[in-house]
């Protein structure tokens, strides 16, 4: 009898080691969202304090099932976070002036690292992703073994948090890659990617680099776009040739006309003068003669000659 017990309970000892796993680690094939598996990496990176110094980050242990996901953890002063920022935590930098909201003493700055899972938990139609998503999320510290926390609110007040990817894959050609950002209400906002693969960013959330699935035009597309373009060019120079002959035969075309009204108004000019002088020869002349060194006109003599009226003579 004792020998049939304790076998029973050799068998049952593997299943009842495995219930409380089960439990807590629920495989990514039962459909969990995003947010569920935040606080489950909440309750991973919390793990990974042990006698915690502040400022240090801490790696934690994700299950099998989570295989390629990356979690830490770092334990922080509200004022120091708030007067010095983190100059470098993995991706991120955190400039001076962030706050949180609600106020805590202490706060967990918990980092994600998504991985090959990225578009499982974050997919996004029409789009690709050129880097994993990484995620910043902040929790209370007071309570380092609690679990399923509420987060606290930070928003950089003056200079934004930057995000600088290093894993990123080359973009396809003609495409234009860009900063996503999704927040934890399950809203989506695409920014542009700063120079060094860098995305910026005023609150927490998950954060990611992606370029449009169906940017690139396919090839043989892209050989009849430019053969119609090369088509339309040839007939757009010789629209410019028409438009430039038109162009000079009008301005020939507006000398001509203006060098025939010059002549026009020459001649009539001519014809005026020739009527005036007609006009003085056909009146009568009058003899000139020499007065000094002048030469004036001189009447011989009168047409009609003086008469007395009266014959008084004085």
């Amino acid at each position: 009898m004792r020998v049939r017990t304790s076998f029973l309970a050799l068998l049952l000892l593997p299943l009842l080691l495995s219930l409380p796993f089960s439990n807590a680690q629920p495989p990514p094939e039962s459909g969990i969202s995003s947010r569920t598996l935040d606080a489950l990496l909440q309750d991973y990176a919390f793990k990974a304090f042990y006698k915690p110094k502040t400022g240090v980050p801490y790696d934690g242990q994700v299950p099998t099932n989570l295989t390629g996901i990356r979690v830490s953890a770092m334990r922080l002063r509200s004022g120091s976070l708030r007067n010095r920022g983190v100059e470098s935590y993995k991706e991120f930098q955190i400039p001076i002036g962030v706050v949180e909201q609600p106020y805590v003493e202490r706060l967990v700055l918990v980092y994600h690292n998504l991985g090959n899972w990225s578009e499982k938990f974050y997919p996004l139609p029409g789009y690709s992703y050129l880097a994993p998503v990484l995620g910043l999320l902040s929790y209370n510290a007071a309570n380092l073994s609690a679990v399923e926390l509420p987060e606290l609110d930070i928003r950089a007040s003056d200079k934004p948090i930057l995000i600088k990817f290093t894993d990123v894959k080359s973009a396809p050609s003609g495409s234009v890659p860009k900063c996503v950002y999704f927040d934890l209400h399950g809203s989506v906002q695409f920014d542009i990617l700063l120079p060094g693969n860098v995305c910026s960013t005023a609150q927490q959330g998950h954060f990611s680099i992606v370029v449009e699935s169906n940017a690139p035009s396919p090839a043989p597309a892209a050989v009849a776009v430019a053969a119609n373009v090369g088509e339309s060019g040839g007939k757009n120079k010789s629209k410019v040739w028409i438009i430039v002959v038109s162009l000079v035969g009008g301005c020939l075309l507006l000398i001509l006309l203006s060098l025939l009204v010059a002549r026009m108004r020459r001649a009539q000019t001519r014809m005026r003068i020739q009527e005036l002088e007609w006009a003085a020869d056909s009146n009568e002349t009058l003899h000139m003669a020499s007065i000094g060194g002048t030469k004036a006109p001189l009447a011989v003599g009168t047409r009609t000659r003086p008469t007395i009226e009266n014959d008084y003579i004085p």
